[in-house]
């Protein structure tokens, strides 16, 4: 369904997730050609509604399509675990917010990304920071970070009672971090672009010690090993020194 026509204003839910994530998003997106995009998982609805308004061809899916709020818009019900119910080479964007750190199987999601695109589609995709260095600290004193605590029975039934029975809309149950992410990109034939975080941490002058001597050892190891293992990326001010959102800017090679 085409939306290219719609003169009405949308009303634009609050979205889900944070508004420096989906303000990243258009300013990837803000240069290149419009076309078909998919927003999976769309929650609410969001993202779709900016991107709309943007003059992308939008398609939502999600796994509970009945939480979705945007009005004349097209939503799909899909599990990121499975198939998506869309064909081969669908659309031109994919944008996935949100989405990995909820499902058990993200090399499934990657692989459906890679099978709806056009060939040089463009993914855009967020996960959880935990490489930032307040959450290495986090993991290093308590075993977890802030975005993957360990989920109890107790705490899984009350996730389970506060969101009816959605539990994965709440619970964070991959810990996928960047260089995972970038490892099923590139198994899947993606081309990493640009890596993006949502916005600074207020209080990272605290960490500057501690991020420097990272630093200063990451410069001993050996160029072809750093190279090998993503060493400068790991980091980067991006990564290192990012907020609680990385999102990252893919093209599906031909």
């Amino acid at each position: 369904m085409s939306l290219s026509n719609q003169t009405e204003p949308r009303q634009a839910p609050a979205p889900l997730a944070h508004e420096a994530i989906h303000q990243t998003v258009a300013d990837i997106l803000r240069g290149l050609p419009r076309g078909a995009l998919l927003d999976v998982p769309a929650g609410e609805g969001a993202l779709a509604a900016r991107l709309i308004d943007a003059g992308f061809d939008v398609r939502c899916c999600d796994l509970y399509p009945e939480i979705f709020r945007l009005d004349g818009v097209d939503i799909h019900q899909g599990n990121l675990d499975a198939e998506l119910p869309f064909g081969d080479q669908s659309f031109d964007y994919v944008t996935c917010l949100e989405g990995l750190e909820h499902i058990e199987n993200p090399q499934q999601a990657m692989r459906e990304f890679a099978r709806v695109l056009k060939p040089g589609g463009h993914l855009i995709v967020s996960v959880p920071n935990i490489l930032n260095i307040e959450e290495r600290l986090k993991w290093l004193l308590h075993g977890y970070t802030s975005h993957f605590k360990p989920i109890s029975r107790v705490a899984s039934e009350r996730l389970a009672s506060e969101y009816d029975g959605r539990i994965e809309i709440a619970a964070h149950v991959n810990p996928i971090a960047y260089s995972e992410l970038r490892y099923i990109l590139e198994k899947n034939r993606f081309e990493l672009i640009s890596v993006h975080r949502d916005k600074p941490k207020g209080n990272a002058w605290l960490y500057w010690p501690i991020v420097a001597t990272i630093r200063m050892i990451s410069k001993l190891t050996a160029p072809q090993k750093r190279a090998e293992r993503w060493t400068d990326e790991l980091a980067s001010k991006e990564v290192l020194l990012g907020g609680n959102t990385l999102i990252v800017h893919a093209v599906l090679k031909s």
